[in-house]
């Protein structure tokens, strides 16, 4: 029996938004069987039920994976199936929500919401500054963007040395440490990687300016976590916005929750709601592509694993 490229499955749990967005692709909604060559995977908590799913229906052709980052399904993507993931789907909402922690932090607002006093006078203002961004992704081409009016010196990181949009000059990852002493503000976008799992820890935080800011919107585990405490309480840095952490969610009692000029937010900087609006526009979009109607968008590589 052949595959039908108008019937799609949803699994393992569906909303209301995500069946529309396949209807308005012009797809039907179908149990999964031998004619169902599409899966939209919505569980990233479960890539042990998207390998079963996969083992048990050789004829699936596309999935479609929930999240920007697939760390959490690298042992799956060598499986002879197209796979796309939503990178660039959230990059408006993530992106702003690290330019928020950047201006948070440059204002000391850690220190002033907790005041009882007047205080001493501070600001780390972003014009005019040097500023560093791993990843280059659709977070970072939302934020640069958004750090054009500051008129800051960017330098991206990346695998490619291939010039971005908006940044001052983009270097390869081999080079990270030769641009990182002279950043006033770190941005954290990169994906979760062999290369970049633990890649900040105590060496790299020595590099830092001791007047430079870390904002990590990509993965809790692209930092020691340990090592960022003990960084930001020996002063290597002058602190940290994390949306992120490892282990995730942060325990409470974690040495992170009272280190030094720290703010963390609970991974919100898309919330379900942006997420589900968000991810129906990417369902829709390759599922046109799927049947030869439109461009593919969020395509995973399988080698570089994102």
């Amino acid at each position: 029996m052949s595959v039908d490229k108008t019937k799609v499955t949803i699994a393992p749990k569906s909303f209301p938004a995500y069946e529309q967005a396949v209807l308005d692709s012009g797809c039907s909604l179908a149990p999964l069987d031998e004619t169902v060559g599409a899966l939209i995977w919505t569980d990233y908590a479960d890539p042990k039920g998207l390998t079963r799913t996969l083992n048990e229906n050789p004829q699936l052709e596309f999935v479609q994976l929930p999240f920007a980052g697939v760390d959490a399904f690298q042992e799956v993507l060598s499986a002879p199936v197209r796979f796309a993931c939503a990178k660039g789907s959230y990059r408006e909402p993530v992106a702003e929500h690290a330019l928020t922690l950047a201006l948070a932090l440059g204002r000391v607002i850690p220190e002033r919401v907790r005041a009882q006093t007047w205080g001493r006078k501070f600001a780390a203002s972003l014009y005019d500054s040097n500023v560093l961004i791993v990843g280059a992704g659709g977070i970072t081409e939302e934020l640069l963007k958004q750090l054009a009016p500051f008129r800051a010196q960017v330098t991206v990181v990346r695998n490619k040395a291939e010039q971005m949009s908006g940044a001052t000059r983009t270097v390869q990852l081999a080079d990270l440490d030769q641009y990182l002493p002279e950043a006033d503000w770190v941005f954290l976008a990169c994906s979760l990687t062999a290369e970049t799992t633990g890649l900040f820890d105590l060496e790299r935080f020595g590099k830092f300016k001791p007047s430079a800011y870390l904002v990590n919107v990509a993965r809790g585990a692209v930092i020691v976590t340990d090592d960022l405490v003990t960084a930001l309480n020996t002063d290597l840095l002058a602190g940290a916005g994390v949306d992120v952490t490892d282990p995730e969610p942060l325990p409470d009692g974690h040495g992170l929750w009272s280190a030094k000029n720290v703010i963390i937010t609970p991974h919100t900087a898309d919330t379900n709601d942006q997420v589900v609006r968000l991810f129906s526009l990417r369902i829709r979009e390759n599922l046109a592509a799927y049947q030869g109607l439109g461009d593919w968008a969020g395509l995973v590589d399988p080698v570089l694993g994102y």
